[in-house]
């Protein structure tokens, strides 16, 4: 596995790249991200990513997109990317805490009625719906919806490799709409950003997970692990 961090030269994009791309809009970042694997089929996406806003010194956006790409292959040195890459290959033991953090896009599969498949839905809109109109905004709704979030994850853990020995923060609930193209049907999903600490208990597979990553809509910068150690 390969871990780079990305910066676009805006200079070089088109307009409506380049808007699109400051506003977060993932599904351009995914076809940029593509031409650094030339030769892939299109079928066979060999990365996922995370994007994020750089900070100046004092802590603020600086307005400039950064991409954290882990793929199975290097990617090419391309003119209008600047490419940090190195082998990826950390040693996790288990028992270990290592500080996380993650975006992913939590859903539950729905019963949809006898005879149909199931539909998935937004595991914190699934919580919200319950309480009337006029209260789904009151601290109890917000409170359910991050329990939610926290039950999403906290059920996947063992099956990725690790367990949350405390309750991880969970923020930036965002909901998207992406357009392939003008007119066509957007693609709708929802990101939902963790952070916190966990113990391996499977290296093996958690090692699995940082390169294929956890949950839905990794094409759209979804599921991409990231981990550091802590000072003991």
């Amino acid at each position: 596995m390969y871990l780079s961090s990305v910066r676009l030269d805006l200079n070089t994009l088109t307009r409506a790249e380049l808007f699109d791309v400051l506003e977060g809009g993932a599904y351009t970042a995914h076809q940029l991200l593509w031409r650094l694997f030339p030769g892939v089929p299109s079928g066979k996406r060999p990365f996922i990513f995370r994007q994020e806003m750089e900070e100046d010194a004092n802590g603020k956006s600086a307005g400039l997109p950064r991409f954290y790409v882990g793929s199975d292959r290097p990617p090419e040195p391309m003119e209008g990317f600047e490419i940090q890459c190195k082998p990826f290959a950390p040693r996790l033991a288990s028992g270990e805490r290592l500080a996380f953090r993650l975006r992913a896009n939590p859903t539950v599969a729905k019963p949809a009625g006898t005879g149909r498949r199931s539909q998935r839905a937004d595991v914190l809109m699934d919580a919200r719906y319950p309480f009337p109109k006029g209260e789904r905004t009151s601290q109890t709704c917000v409170e359910a919806m991050d329990a939610a979030a926290r039950h999403w994850l906290d059920s996947r853990a063992k099956d990725c490799g690790f367990t949350l020995p405390v309750a991880p923060e969970v923020g930036a609930y965002r909901q998207h709409a992406l357009s392939k193209k003008e007119g066509g049907q957007p693609i709708r999903y929802s990101s939902v950003d963790y952070e916190g600490l966990l113990e391996v208990v499977d290296p093996e597979r958690l090692g699995q997970v940082l390169q294929y990553g956890i949950g839905r809509a990794r094409a759209f910068g979804c599921g991409m692990l990231l981990l550091r150690r802590v000072p003991e």
